[in-house]
Formats: structure tokens, sequence, C-alpha cells
């Protein structure tokens, strides 16, 4: 059996990391493509502050709005919640509540991300994209060692639950940014610049050289937006995590064919339905913009049936566990 804190916090752990990962990404290939903007350009940095969600609290606590000030509300920004650092805190301590539960080794793995990037500690003495690098690499040592320490039991299918549907979000919000904000002008269409841009969004997701391994074409923006969106069998994908989502949520529920099925089963099969048929030339016809906003509004109605449906319970309720 599974208490619902137990999943609670582990669904949280999962969610936490995967997003300081994926920010750690955005902050990285920002950090390179400034290399070719000039000086103390905002161009590559701005869209990350409208990609996390966290434009108003920025714009009230920062007004200089330069390169140093996204950096560090991205990154040890400790009263931003969606920062790195607080992104690790708070899954430390959901980790710490539940140290029986989960391996010796993943929580060592979990503390020892925790204590290396305290302040004074010798990542931040290392240039910035090294820095990055291995808060990335910190967050996917855990994710190896969950998957190969922790029985694929109720506790695994919550942590994977948590993982994709941030994962999900993220690969969304970024690509909604480039399509949205930065499509450039007619005369930019196709430049260098713009070629650029488009390289640096697929290396945000971890995706440049699959992309390029799929698709035996030209860097176009639907090739891209098929890519990160519709492909089944990159795992960074957004069909590939609401397919991993749909999955993990019928193990849980155990039911295959329920009688009559709940809000949250029509959502998750609406939703898997709707990204693996529909086809990327009609998502950009229909706008793109108001499919992934479409997407992340039903990506948050998910998880909310999620937390009713399972961590909302009283303490004593517990989730019965598959093997029983």
């Amino acid at each position: 059996m599974l208490l619902s804190r137990v999943a609670e916090s582990l669904y949280w752990i999962n969610r936490y990391l995967e997003r300081a990962e994926n920010i750690s990404r955005f902050v990285e290939v920002s950090e390179a493509m400034a290399l070719d903007c000039p000086p103390g350009s905002a161009e590559p940095w701005m869209p990350l502050i409208e990609a996390s969600g966290d434009k108003e609290q920025f714009d009230f606590r920062y007004h200089n709005k330069n390169p140093v000030d996204v950096m560090n509300f991205l990154i040890r920004d400790k009263e931003n919640p969606n920062s790195i650092i607080s992104c690790i805190d708070i899954a430390r301590e959901n980790a710490r509540k539940i140290r029986d539960v989960i391996t010796a080794e993943m929580w060592e793995q979990i503390n020892t991300l925790y204590w290396s990037i305290q302040e004074g500690e010798i990542i931040w003495q290392q240039p910035a994209q090294e820095q990055l690098r291995e808060i990335r690499r910190g967050c996917q040592l855990f994710y190896g060692i969950t998957d190969v320490t922790l029985s694929q039991d109720l506790a695994w299918q919550f942590s994977q639950l948590g993982r994709l549907i941030e994962r999900a979000d993220k690969t969304s919000r970024i690509l909604d940014v480039k399509y949205f904000l930065l499509l450039p002008s007619l005369d930019e269409l196709g430049s260098a610049l713009d070629e650029l841009q488009w390289i640096s969004l697929l290396r945000s997701a971890g995706a440049y050289q699959m992309f390029r391994k799929a698709e035996q074409t030209s860097i176009t923006p639907n090739a891209i937006a098929r890519f990160l969106l519709l492909n089944p069998i990159f795992p960074r994908s957004v069909r590939f995590c609401l397919e991993g989502i749909s999955q993990t949520l019928k193990s849980i529920q155990n039911t295959p064919f329920p009688e009559k099925p709940s809000e949250l089963d029509c959502l998750r099969g609406l939703l898997l339905a709707k990204w693996s048929f529909v086809r990327i030339e009609n998502l950009i016809n229909n706008g793109l913009h108001e499919a992934i906003d479409k997407l992340q509004i039903d990506l948050n109605q998910l998880h909310k049936l999620i937390h009713n449906s399972y961590f909302t319970t009283s303490p004593s309720i517990q989730i019965e566990s598959l093997q029983e």
C-alpha cells in the first residue's frame, strides 16, 4: 500500500527535478546564443522568463532586465519558487519526508545535489555553462538511480507521472515562446540568425541530434514543431510524454475497462488521442500558439484531477498497491 502523502511527495520530487533540469537546459542554450548577440542584449534571455511563466514576478523585482538579472532569477534566486536552487530545495525536502520509502541511493544523490549548490560551494566558481551541466547531470543521475533501484510499483509510477507531466509542459512552453514571441519578420525568415535560433530551440530540449537523425530535411519551423510535439519515440516530445502519462495512470488505476470513466480517464484519453492523430499542418493553420495554450490548460487540469484523486485523501486512506 502507498499513503497518499507519499505518492504526492514522489510526484513533486520528480516534477521539481525535471523543472530544474529543463531550466538548466534553457539557460545554457541562451548563454551560448548570447555570444552571437550584441553585448548586454536581452534578446536570447527574456523569452526564458516568458517560458517560465514568472514574468510578473520578474518584472516586479528586477528593473534592469539584463542577462545577469535573468540568470540570477532563474538559477540562484531563493525568492523565486521556480528557480533551479528553489526547485532542488523543495525536491530534497519532499525526499527527506519519505526517506523510509525511497532507496538509500536516491536519498544520497538528491542530498548530494542539494549541498553541492549551496552558497560558497565550488560549483559557483566554475564557468556558467559548466555550472548548468553539473546541475543537469545531477538531476539525470537521480532519474537513473530511481529507475534501477526503486521497485516499479506505485511509488515508481507516481515518480514517472510527475516527471512526464512537467516535461510535456516545458517542451510545449519553449516551443511556444519561439513561435509566438520570437518568430522573425519576413525579411529575417530563413536567415542565419533565424536558423541559429531554431537550432538553439532544439538544443534546449536536448533534441538536436535526434531531430537530425529522424528528419532528413532542412531545419524548418514545421519540422521542428512536428518533432517536438508529435514524435512518438523521442522521450521529450509532447506525444511521447502523453503516452507515458496515459499508460502510467492506467497502471495506477488498475481498472482497464471502467464501467463509467472518470473525468481523469476521459481527459487522459482525449489528450492522447488528439496529440497522436493530429497533423502539424492543421495545428499551424489553426494557430499553434492557441493549440499549445490549450495543451497547457489541459495539463494543468490533468494535474488538478490527479491531485484530487490521489493526494487529497485522509492520511489514513491508502492507495492499493498493484501487487496486492
